[in-house]
């Protein structure tokens, strides 16, 4: 098992009750993809650099993930079908 963080922006829209069924989604996705989410970390709703489908805002989310290097491709193929967010990025950490 390796380490990544995940970065995921959720549509401005979203939030309370919603923002956290996307975050367990993402969770589900995780383990769906033999993974495990460590530590989850809600940065809030913060300003883009630049216009992301029309959005100058998002909520911003940060996940510490333990996943195989299988995993990660799934996972990016599974969060792309997520309408809710607008953009996301997995490193993996040293």
């Amino acid at each position: 098992m390796r380490s990544y963080e995940l970065v995921f922006i959720v549509h401005p829209e979203v939030d309370g009750d919603d923002l956290t069924a996307v975050i367990e989604r993402v969770t589900d996705l995780v383990e769906r993809n033999s993974g495990k989410a460590t530590q989850v970390e809600l940065w809030g709703l913060r300003r883009l650099a630049y216009p992301i489908q029309k959005q100058w805002e998002g909520q911003y989310v940060l996940m510490q993930l333990e996943m195989g290097p299988q995993g990660v491709t799934g996972l990016e193929r599974d969060l792309g079908l997520v309408e809710q967010i607008i953009r996301h990025l997995i490193v993996r950490v040293e």
